[in-house]
């Protein structure tokens, strides 16, 4: 078997995906297995896991395939079903369409029968030099072998990368909005997307607006220009969702987190984006802006603060603003004039193509015919070309013919155009393709359609059991998600290994609008809203363990219905509960850099319940004063009001809010640089605390606090000690975050007292851990610190790139340490004295060229230290 192809290992925020292809209720427990197996080493297991269907959703899982690196099949005694028209099963199909390059592990479960098509399919396997062929006779056995094999691909992998030059610089952020990918290609758009290109790269308009009602692809052309475009924006794209974004001062922290930037710090949020991107030529796609355009006026203010910046912006309304260059996205067109004949010029033009590519989709052996060719032209031509409406009609084929989809569609189209002339034609068109899609469903899957709609952009299948007790769906959920699925009225992805539903903005406007008229939305919302409770109250937890990467991950999948549940919450007026969820996120809002946007939901709570609880209040404030302690001149203010929210949540009888709030009282003092006499009490009676509640996260942050307030006033043996304990409490913790923390704090004090080699060793664990958690700002830390070891050594140009690799870093996230724990800087310019100044200019310049991750990688190759 070979190794992985390709450059080095993939960088914490690009895991390895591996494929798992297998037969789903026969092997439903290898399935598990398999699955913990992946996870267990840090990968991203890729299963797809929505059951049988009529027709095998080859473009569905061949889209899974490209995007993977390592196809696993587990096989036991089932071929799997072959479908109407088909001439294999979905098991040997995925199997077919792996690539030849990509490495598959094959493990084949002992039976004493297995279907004859399995065997042939097993036999051909054996002959396949890229397949490693294994067998297994239980699951816990299989878990095992897996984790093995994997661990030996990564060790292939890593030896094929020494051996490989490095790959080119890459300098987009790593936590950047990344473009999502297209999951089919595009149709009948060359033209558009050429111009669309031409515009954003000319440097004539800093703002393109792809104007268009919904459903017409302004959001698919924005994908497809961004990949067209990119060699033209060297310094990266962002996309950046807006769709679940309807607070307008909100528009600039969610760039702002796309972008990478962290919200963690002293500096105004336009300061640390004029910073970030300064001197950047960067493609910033904000998409769906229609909800905002009351906000368009913060574009302009990028303007100034991103002169080389340029914003490609989809939406429904045109945003009227200075620099705004309109681009109207036109529908697709139904006919090919110069076509010689009637069914060449129909087969020819866009509009049809879509229709017989996603008819294909559904009915393989679907293809034009001089019979069924005027009804696919007029279905075309009846939806005004618009790619949405084509697709819903097209996800028909399976069960009708086009002239029965044309005859069912027109009776729709004319009632609904006869009674909305006061909407566009284009919408009134979509609406009724939508409500015609939606009418040939079973009664049970419209009233599934409809309860999804109060689900932000994704949802799980845990979410949607969540919701189900009860609801005329229940019985028959997945079958219903299916229809739903194969009617293209709800789209499915893949993140991080696990099936994610999503819907269109249009198709749920749609849904929560027939909600609303049966009466049920308030029901549904709260049984939204409880999900989130229940969701958080179980994860929670979790983020001060050793399960904090997979527990974050879980709530990156949430983040909008986060959003959602506490503003429903917030319009009902439920502060207890709103608040609740926010406080139990503590955590989980520092490690994501989000405590901007949960300190906006908790002041617009407190403006619409006056009268909320003392533990709402005390929440509230409390992430109010944490915002306001990195930005406010008033430190002894903020000090003070630290004390009434201290009061507040004692008064609540919630001892932890009491701690916490005392806690971060402390660290604003040595923050602010405003330390006094009950300074260092506080925080030490703080960590006792934490220590009793079994919360060593906030012991750890308490101990640090401590040792920060030593090293201020020099005491180099005190702060070692405080570090010492906050590592302690980490590691007894087993919380990953922390332990960087403490580790950074531990290594400099040793760097600094002259214990080279240990502090190496520190630095290097605390950028390991970093880079599994895509940490940049503690990347930034760790790689600064090498830069101190190597310079100590002597090796000059070494560390000239790590420095310049670390303000590269520190530019793009804005993170910057207070002036008086800056350290490495000293060890640079000592070192840089006596060498060349050119050497040390261009290595510096090689550093600031190189991604967070790149850096890391030099600095394990070039600063020699060892591990552990």
């Amino acid at each position: 078997m070979s190794a992985l192809p390709g450059p080095g290992i993939r960088t914490p925020d690009q895991r390895l995906r591996v494929f798992v292809s297998s037969t789903l209720r026969e092997l439903a427990d290898e399935r598990r297995a398999a699955r913990a197996a992946i996870e267990r080493i840090h990968l991203a297991p890729v299963m797809f896991e929505l059951g049988a269907r009529p027709h095998p959703p080859r473009a569905l899982y061949r889209s899974y395939l490209a995007q993977s690196d390592v196809f696993v099949g587990i096989y036991a005694e089932s071929y799997g079903w072959v479908a109407p028209d088909e001439e294999v099963s979905g098991l040997e199909d995925e199997y077919n369409l792996a690539p030849a390059t990509m490495p598959k592990l094959i493990y084949i479960k002992s039976t004493e029968r297995r279907d004859e098509r399995l065997t042939e399919l097993i036999a051909r396997i054996r002959s396949d030099d890229t397949a490693a062929y294994l067998p297994f006779e239980t699951s816990g056995q299989l878990e095992e072998q897996l984790v093995g094999d994997l661990a030996t691909l990564l060790a292939e992998r890593f030896d094929a990368a020494s051996a490989t030059p490095p790959a080119a610089p890459q300098t987009e952020p790593a936590h950047a909005a990344r473009v999502p990918a297209a999951y089919s290609r595009i149709i009948g758009r060359d033209r558009e997307v050429a111009e669309v290109v031409e515009l954003v790269s000319s440097g004539r308009d800093r703002v393109v607006t792809l104007l268009g009602p919904g459903g017409i692809g302004k959001s698919r052309l924005a994908i497809e220009t961004a990949a067209a475009a990119g060699s033209r924006f060297p310094d990266g794209t962002a996309f950046i969702a807006l769709e679940n974004v309807l607070e307008p001062d909100l528009v600039l922290p969610t760039i702002a987190y796309g972008l990478g930037i962290r919200d963690s710090s002293e500096r105004p949020l336009e300061e640390r984006l004029a910073l970030a991107l300064h001197g950047r030529r960067v493609l910033i796609i904000l998409d769906n802006f229609e909800q905002l355009v009351d906000a368009a006026p913060e574009i302009v203010r990028l303007y100034d603060l991103a002169p080389d910046a340029v914003f490609l912006v989809t939406s429904r309304i045109v945003l009227r603003i200075r620099g705004e260059r309109v681009y109207e996205v036109p529908p697709l067109s139904a006919m090919d004039s110069a076509a010689p004949d009637s069914v060449t010029r129909a087969a020819g033009s866009p509009a049809v193509e879509l229709f017989v590519e996603r008819a294909r989709a559904v009915k393989p052996d679907f293809s034009l015919t001089q019979l069924n060719t005027p009804a696919v032209v007029a279905i075309c031509q009846a939806l005004d070309g618009l790619p949405l409406a084509i697709e819903l009609a097209a996800a028909r084929m399976r069960l009708l013919t086009p002239a029965a989809v044309l005859q069912r569609l027109d009776t729709r189209l004319r009632l609904l155009v006869d009674s909305s002339r006061d909407v566009p034609q284009r919408q009134r068109t979509l609406r009724a393709t939508i409500e015609w899609s939606t009418g040939l469903l079973a009664e049970d899957e419209r009233r599934l359609l409809w309860d999804l709609g109060v689900f932000s952009a994704g949802f799980t299948f845990e979410a949607l059991e969540s919701i189900g007790a009860g609801r005329p769906w229940e019985p028959r959920m997945i079958e219903g998600l299916e229809a739903l699925v194969d009617g293209s009225l709800v789209s499915q992805s893949d993140v991080s290994g696990e099936p994610v539903f999503g819907m269109l903005a249009t198709v749920r406007e749609y849904a929560v609008e027939q909600l609303g008229e049966l009466g049920e939305e308030r029901v549904m919302r709260d049984a939204h809203a409880a999900y989130i409770d229940a969701l958080t109250r179980r994860v929670a937890p979790e983020l001060g363990g050793p399960s904090q990467r997979e527990a974050a991950g879980r709530l990156d999948l949430e983040r909008g219905n986060l959003r959602t549940a506490v503003r429903h919450l917030a319009d009902i007026g439920n502060a207890d509960l709103a608040t609740d969820i926010a406080w139990r996120l503590y955590l989980y809002w520092w490690l994501r850099g989000l405590f901007y946007e949960v300190r906006r939901w908790m002041d617009e709570l407190m403006e619409r319940v006056p009268d909320a609880s003392d533990h709402a209040r005390a929440v509230a404030e409390f992430y109010h004063l944490w915002s306001e302690m990195w930005t406010t001149n008033e430190g002894a203010q903020v000090i003070a009001a630290f004390d009434e929210t201290a009061d507040l949540f004692a008064a609540s009888g919630d001892d932890l809010g009491v701690t916490m709030a005392q806690a971060t009282r402390g660290l604003a003092q040595v923050t602010l640089g405003q330390p006094d006499d009950d300074t260092l009490p506080l925080l030490e009676k703080s960590a006792e605390s934490f220590h009793r509640e079994g919360l060593r996260w906030g012991e750890t942050l308490a101990h640090i606090a401590l040792g920060r307030v030593a090293w201020s006033r020099s005491q180099t043996d005190e702060a070692n000690r405080q570090f010492g304990a906050a590592l302690a409490a980490a590691e007894a913790g087993g919380d990953p975050f922390t332990q960087t923390v403490a580790r950074h704090h531990l290594a400099r004090v040793r760097l600094l007292s002259g214990d080279m080699e240990t502090a190496a060793r520190g630095f290097s664990e605390a950028m390991r851990v970093s880079l599994s958690l895509d940490h940049e700002e503690g990347i930034a830390y760790a790689i600064e610190g090498l830069c101190a070891v190597a310079a100590s050594r002597g090796d000059a140009e070494v560390a000239a790139t790590l420095a310049g690799a670390a303000e590269t870093t520190r530019q793009r996230i804005t993170m910057y340490d207070a002036p008086q724990f800056v350290y490495h800087t000293r060890f640079l310019d000592a070192a840089t004295t006596a060498a060349n100044i050119d050497d040390v200019r261009r290595a510096t310049e090689r550093g600031r060229e190189m991604s967070a991750a790149e850096a890391a990688e030099f600095a394990f190759a070039h600063v020699a230290v060892s591990h552990g």
